[in-house]
Parts: structure tokens; sequence; C-alpha cells
């Protein structure tokens, strides 16, 4: 291994640590608790050497969203897979809630906190691109215009999320709402068609 690609390698070991270290400190004590000040004393870097990784905070929880981005995407796809048509709709509606709920930390880096990740733009990353297109798999079989109604779908699954997350409305109507979501998903599709029949 040549001296630059071990020095690649280290580089990216400890951009890993860092954003490890970052993600592991915000699941246990939330997001307040991570500080340039505090990660350099968790991994026993100097504050100069974290920002010769990321230049902010604000891009060391990008660094998590995106992880968490490739994380639900797989974890979409997985719901998904075996399945069709309203039963596809229904185990990915489960999956995001679970996802969003059991990680919260994560979750919030995704969407809540400030981040410079952009979605809905020709450069959007691929991470978040994929995250998109998993809801849009399950989604395209009932309708035409396939961004509004994932985009729809995907607000409907956040709300739900956050709601239920900060205890604004009961858990145990979440099968409830997940099959009110799928239905109004599959008979949208359904007016849809019969509009274009007449």
């Amino acid at each position: 291994m040549g001296i630059a690609e071990r020095k690649g390698r280290e580089r990216a070991e400890r951009e890993q640590r860092i954003v490890t270290t970052a993600r592991l400190i915000a699941e246990r004590e939330g997001w307040d608790a991570v500080t340039i000040r505090r990660l350099a004393d968790e991994i026993e870097y100097s504050q100069p050497v974290l920002y010769s990784h990321f230049k902010s905070r604000d891009a060391i929880v990008a660094a998590v969203a995106l992880e968490g981005f490739r994380e639900i995407a797989a974890a979409l796809r997985r719901a998904a897979s075996g399945s069709t048509g309203r039963n596809a709709l229904k185990h990915v509606a489960t999956a995001y809630l679970a996802f969003g709920l059991s990680r919260p930390a994560l979750y919030q880096a995704m969407f809540v906190l400030p981040t410079e990740l952009r979605f809905a733009e020709a450069g959007s990353r691929p991470e978040l691109q994929a995250a998109f297109e998993a809801l849009a798999a399950v989604v395209t079989p009932f309708c035409s215009d396939v961004a509004v109604v994932t985009e729809s779908f995907w607000a409907a699954l956040h709300g739900l999320t956050e709601l239920e997350r900060s205890g604004r409305i009961r858990p145990a109507a979440r099968d409830e709402r997940i099959a009110f979501v799928v239905r109004t998903i599959a008979d949208s599709g359904s007016a849809h068609g019969a509009k274009r029949s007449r």
C-alpha cells in the first residue's frame, strides 16, 4: 500500500470515528450534547483535527444524516421485498415509522436539524435519492405523477413519525393510521384511472 493510499484510509477511518461518536452521544444524550469540544475529548483528537475533517457541527450532523439515508433506504427496500400493491405500501409505511421511532437522534439528524443537504435538486446526494426512490417504488403502481404522490406519502409518514415520537398522537392507533394512508394512496390511483377512462 502506498503512502497516499494509507493516508486516505486513515483519514476515512478518522472521519468514520467522528461520525460514529457523534451518533452515539446523540442517541444517549441528545444532539445538544454533541459539540466539537465534546467530540474532541471523547475521541482524543484535537479540535483542529476535527475541523480538518468537518467544517462545522452541522457538517457532522449531515454526515450522520447520510448514514441514516443509506440505512432507511435499505430498510424500506427490505420491507417492500416480496410484496406488491397495497401490501408493499403497508410494509414500507410500517418500516418507515419503525425506523424513525427506534432511532430518534438519527432521524432528527436526517429531517429536523439544519444541514446543507438538499432534496429534490439535480445535485441531490445519491443517498437522499435512494431513500426517495425506495418510497417511489411502492407508490408508482398507484399514480401517474409519481413525484407528487411520493412526496405526499413521505410527508404523511414523516408527520406521523414526528407526532407519535413527541407523544401528540396515540401509539395504539398506529396501524389504523397506516391503513388510512395506504388506502388513500391506493384509492387515489383508482380515482385517477377512473378519470382517464371517462
